[in-house]
Order: structure tokens, then C-alpha cells, then sequence
């Protein structure tokens, strides 16, 4: 899609964003919602920068920043603090999170308005204290504190949990969450993302992808991994980890898992059978020709 600013082809004036003191009330924003202008009011000296009569189109230099073309007039609007305009469909108003708008090439934004635990006031961001796996979701100034599954940590650069070789995070690195490092393998062991069992949990394990990064996963419920055979296994059947649910789980909440009973089959009733089939059609009665 070829995406169009106001001023193609021409010089158009950029101004300056709102600043903070200035900038309007806005109502309660969400992801995607509705937006409020930065200016309500028609600049006739961009009156004549609309690349259509109706639509809306981001500005050139700033990514929370676009314009309302309505007849042929334009008006400046700017996005919620910590949202950007998106500019894939022009007869859309829409400002999403950054991280899934391309903002390279307009990389200018308005001036933060930070609160507790939220360097703007609406997105995802990055614990203060370094923590791998916590991060903040703010909406209007106010946050939201979330953790991620086990074993993955917060990615900056996507606003999502992912694993802690992906994210690249400082200080968070795979062997920094773990506690783990992958042995040293030659290159034909490590082309198998060979596993190892986690040494301190038995339903747990690793996989060291390409035998360099490790992964952690898990065994089901009741399993344990055989690090001999390299895979999981009832734990009553690995010699080192037959005991592990031993507090946890009774043997015969063990022996359910392992064996679950065999559902019943349900009883079937004849005459709701009888009534699913299609009636058959009455037989007509004979025309007597001689009357």
C-alpha cells in the first residue's frame, strides 16, 4: 500500500509537539481507541497539504503525530502519550503501541508525560529494578504490574515475554535466568539440541539449541526426564527421581496419571435414535376414476 503524508510532493510546516502543560484532556484511552486532536482547529497554511479530500494521514517527521482531512481541510492531531499513529488505512483513526508500527523513518515524538512506573503514560515497559521477568502495562498514567511464565523474560523490543536469548536483555541472558550453561559439545552433538535434566528439579530439562543456548522445559505432571534415554518418563520408572512427588502427590493420584480410568461409553436411547430418522413418506391413497 503506498502510504501518503500531507505536504507530498511539497514542503509542509512541521510544528513542534503540544507541549505537556498545554496538552488537551483526553478521555480514557485503550489500545487502538479512539484519539483526541491536538488541534481542533483548520491551519489555513496546511489547508492546502490534504493528498485526498477525506482521510487521515501521518505526519511526516513525527510518528504520534497525523492529520484529518475532512473536505479538503486539514487538522493536526496527536496521538495518547506512548501511542503512535497507525498509517496502514487512511480512512481509519487509529493509534496503536509502538511496537507494531514502523517508526524509522519518522522517528520524532511528543514530550513524555511520566507517572509512577511509566516512562509515558500508555504501553509496555521494563521494570526500574532490573527484574528479568516483570514489567509494567500502563494505560492513562496508571500501571499494571506482570510477570512472566517461568523461565521467560520481558522483551523491550516487542512488548512481549519471550526466551531470554530472543530478548537480548542485559543481565538477563539464558545462563543469568537459569543458573545454567550448556557442556561443551562437538558439532555434530550440538546439530541435535542435545537435552540435559534440570539438577535441581526432576520434571524439569534443557535444551541447548545448536548446544550453545540453553532452554528450559518441562515434563508433564507425574513425569520425570530420564536423562539416560533423553526424554520424559513416570517418574516411578527413573531410578534418581522416583520419589520426587512423593509429597506432593498420593500413589493413587500417581496411578491415575499414569493409567486414567477408560471413559464409559454413553448409553445409547432407542427412541431418541427412532426420532432422528426422516419419516417416511405416507403411501397415496388410490384415485378411484369412476365416480
Amino acid at each position: 500500500m503506498n502510504r501518503r503524508t500531507p505536504g507530498s510532493g511539497q514542503a509542509v510546516r512541521h510544528r513542534e509537539p503540544v507541549p505537556a502543560a498545554d496538552a488537551p484532556v483526553r478521555s480514557p484511552v485503550r489500545q487502538q481507541g479512539p484519539v483526541q486532536a491536538a488541534s481542533d482547529e483548520v491551519d489555513p497554511e496546511l489547508s492546502e497539504n490534504c493528498p485526498e479530500p477525506n482521510g487521515y494521514f501521518a505526519d511526516a517527521e513525527q510518528c504520534d503525530k497525523y492529520y484529518q482531512c475532512r473536505d479538503g481541510q486539514i487538522t493536526e492531531k496527536l496521538c495518547p502519550d506512548g501511542m503512535v499513529f497507525n498509517d496502514y488505512d487512511s480512512d481509519q483513526e487509529k493509534c496503536d503501541l509502538p511496537f507494531n508500527i514502523d517508526c524509522s523513518k519518522r522517528p520524532k515524538l511528543q514530550t513524555p508525560i511520566p507517572s509512577l512506573h511509566c516512562p509515558r503514560q500508555n504501553g509496555y515497559f521494563a521494570s526500574e529494578t532490573g527484574a528479568c521477568d516483570k514489567f509494567y502495562y500502563c494505560v492513562d498514567g496508571m500501571f499494571n504490574m506482570i510477570t512472566c511464565p517461568e523461565g521467560l523474560v520481558f522483551n523491550p523490543r516487542t512488548g512481549i515475554c519471550t526466551w531470554p536469548d530472543e530478548a537480548q536483555k542485559k543481565g538477563c541472558s539464558s545462563e543469568d535466568v537459569f543458573k545454567f550453561s550448556c557442556p561443551k559439545v562437538n558439532e555434530t552433538e550440538a546439530a541435535t539440541h542435545p537435552r540435559y535434566a534440570d539438577p535441581d528439579d526432576c520434571q524439569f530439562f534443557y535444551v541447548c539449541i545448536n548446544g550453545e543456548t540453553p532452554r528450559r522445559n518441562g515434563c508433564k505432571l507425574g513425569q520425570a526426564f530420564d536423562d539416560v534415554a533423553k526424554h520424559c518418563e513416570w517418574a516411578r520408572k527413573v531410578p534418581d527421581c522416583a520419589d520426587w512427588y512423593k509429597d506432593r502427590l498420593t500413589d493413587k493420584q500417581l496411578d491415575e496419571l499414569e493409567n486414567p480410568p477408560t471413559p464409559k461409553p454413553k448409553p445409547v436411547n432407542s427412541s431418541s435414535k427412532a426420532s432422528r430418522r426422516r419419516p417416511s413418506k405416507r403411501p397415496k391413497q388410490p384415485v378411484d376414476d369412476r365416480e
